[in-house]
């Protein structure tokens, strides 16, 4: 029995020595190694098939980088000469932005790298899937177009780009059509170029760009763009490791007028895409509830939504989804309605830090949508949002969205039989479940919507005149003008909580007059009450009511006089005629 003993202590001698043996070589490993073991999704050492953090310069990262000199180099701003005044305003009326500019610039100008530092370091696996780089435009300026093709084919590793798909919607300026064509012929095909033969809209041009790629995976871009230092490899490995996965670019600014390149967010937040109840697109500091599932400041988190212009998929996942709903046109909602579609059938979407593009915002929109704004009647856009929350939110939600635009409750959305259809056979999760695993700090800044007690135009009785935005932006003084029936400069909304509000904005008032301003994020009330009997609009803090100047027909807070008909307002609901 003895001697059994002492072999059965020297077996678990040995086994607890191997142990610590083990464990020692492995935290040396980890501590003297330039490649320590930590990665984006697993813990075991899989090096060859997800990203890697390293204590050295990562395996796609440029090497010897040269210095240029020469107009916009380096991101700097261009600025022209005054003689050129005249061009420059005829190319913004043109275009939307500086064109005159742009042409100066090289097309393979040097931008700065905006990541974090810590960016530098991850290595990628070597083997990653080809892409499709998409790009739709129309009417484009002929310099953008091309730098933003240039930065692609400059800034890309050739062994994952199968192709450049420039797909025109309808152009009609002519160094957009044989003077393309030939340019192109530079790059042997890689470069492809795919034309409409008649006017079709982003939403859609995107969906025929997407059914003729090659690639495993499509990049979609806006035409005016310029990819930043290895910004493919981090959107491609999370679709590499799960096809059902969407990768969204971080999004530096390019100046419209002077092409300076330039981060759009402060250094150190990261941020992620939300949205208000009228499906304004909005942006919210990444919650610290998803901080805390990312050991590395620089690694991909997730993210209710997206701005729309620039995103990676896998092709075969975005056309099993449906590609876009082809009922929504021209532009609009398709960021929400492809973000809702994916989050509440199974994928997810994830911003990636390390992956930077440059966009110019441009000043106007310098083109119209001719026949396609015929086919429907109303504001497209607010069409296009009526659909996407009709098949995808809850009961419960729409309301917020009518709260929020009631002139919607009068539009015509369409058939959207099928995309229920979609949603019942893929046995989708509702918008309820949305809320409160992916888009809960929505809440925070944009909280349930009362009802509203009283919308549409607010008049006086005394001048039959509106209360009217006059166009500006806030914060600014208001006014009245001729009622108009539409738009949203008159369209007023009266909540249960006091709110009075006009779009996303507030009607506030204090001793300069009655103004439009930014409205209180993180609240849904207001200070004003509404007497049916006397119709005056009472502020509840000042203790006086909104009053019109019977001369100089300016607005103000004044003591309240039930007998004023300057004083008194009238809730009319609107019925425009599209």
């Amino acid at each position: 029995m003895r001697i059994v003993q002492l072999r059965r202590n020297r077996f678990f001698s040995i086994i607890i020595s191997s142990v610590l043996f083990f464990f020692i070589l492995y935290l040396l490993i980890n501590i003297f190694s330039d490649k320590p073991i930590n990665n984006f999704w697993s813990e075991s050492l899989k090096s060859k098939e997800v990203p890697v953090l390293t204590k050295t310069l990562g395996n796609f990262e440029p090497k010897n980088v040269q210095t240029k000199s020469g107009p916009g180099e380096g991101g700097k701003p261009h600025i022209l000469r005054d003689d050129q005044q005249n061009d420059i305003q005829q190319s913004e009326s043109e275009y939307g932005m500086n064109i005159v500019c742009s042409d100066e610039i090289s097309l393979d100008r040097s931008i700065p790298d905006t990541r974090m530092p810590e960016c530098k370091n991850w290595d990628y696996p070597e083997v990653l899937p080809r892409v499709s780089v998409i790009i739709v435009f129309h009417n484009e300026g002929w310099s953008v177009l091309m730098r933003t093709v240039h930065s692609v084919i400059n800034r890309t590793p050739p062994q994952f780009l199968e192709e450049i798909l420039l797909v025109d919607d309808y152009s009609d300026k002519d160094n957009l059509k044989g003077d393309l064509e030939s340019y192109i012929e530079q790059w042997k095909g890689k470069v492809k170029l795919i034309r409409n033969y008649e006017r079709q809209g982003l939403i859609r041009t995107r969906t025929r760009g997407a059914q003729e790629a090659t690639g495993e995976v499509i990049v979609f871009l806006d035409a005016h763009c310029e990819v930043n230092v290895n910004w493919l490899p981090p959107l491609l490995a999370p679709i590499a490791a799960d096809r059902t996965v969407m990768t969204v670019p971080i999004i530096d600014g390019i100046d419209h007028k002077t092409f300076e390149y330039r981060p759009v967010y402060q250094e150190g937040h990261l941020y992620r895409g939300i949205f208000e109840w009228g499906m304004l697109y909005k942006e919210n500091e990444l919650p610290v509830r998803e901080q805390k599932e990312r050991p590395y400041n620089s690694m991909p988190y997730k993210s209710p939504t997206h701005a729309g212009g620039l995103f990676a998929i896998n092709r075969k996942y975005f056309l099993s989804l449906g590609g876009y709903d082809e009922g929504l046109l021209v532009w609009g909602g398709e960021n929400f309605e492809l973000s809702f579609k994916i989050w509440q059938c199974g994928g997810s979407i994830l911003w990636v830090p390390c992956s930077h593009v440059g966009h110019v915002y441009r000043g106007f929109m310098p083109y119209t949508f001719g026949k396609l704004a015929q086919k429907k009647k109303g504001p497209l856009i607010t069409i296009n949002y009526k659909r996407v929350i009709e098949t995808w939110f809850d009961d419960k939600y729409k309301q917020f969205f009518y709260t929020r635009e009631p002139l919607a409750l009068l539009l015509d959305h369409g058939d959207i039989s099928e995309q229920l259809a979609f949603k019942k056979r893929n046995r989708c999760k509702s918008f309820q479940w949305y809320m409160e695993n992916v888009a809960y700090d929505v809440f925070d800044k944009f909280p349930e919507l009362p009802p509203n007690i009283h919308w549409g135009e607010l008049r006086n009785v005394a001048t039959a005149t509106c209360l009217d935005t006059m166009g500006h932006s806030p914060p600014s003084l208001m006014g009245t003008s001729h009622c108009h029936g539409f738009g949203n400069n008159q369209l007023v909304r009266l909540n249960t909580k006091g709110q009075l509000g006009i779009g996303e904005r507030c009607v506030s008032a204090d001793g300069q007059g009655v103004k439009f301003v930014f409205c209180r994020l993180g609240t849904v009330d207001g200070p004003w009450q509404y007497d049916e009997k006397t119709k005056t609009l009472l502020h509840r803090v000042h203790k006086k009511c909104m009053a019109l100047h019977p001369q100089t027909q300016q607005l103000s807070l004044m003591p309240c006089d039930i007998n004023n008909a300057y004083q008194q307002w009238s809730f009319h609901q609107v019925h425009p005629r599209w």
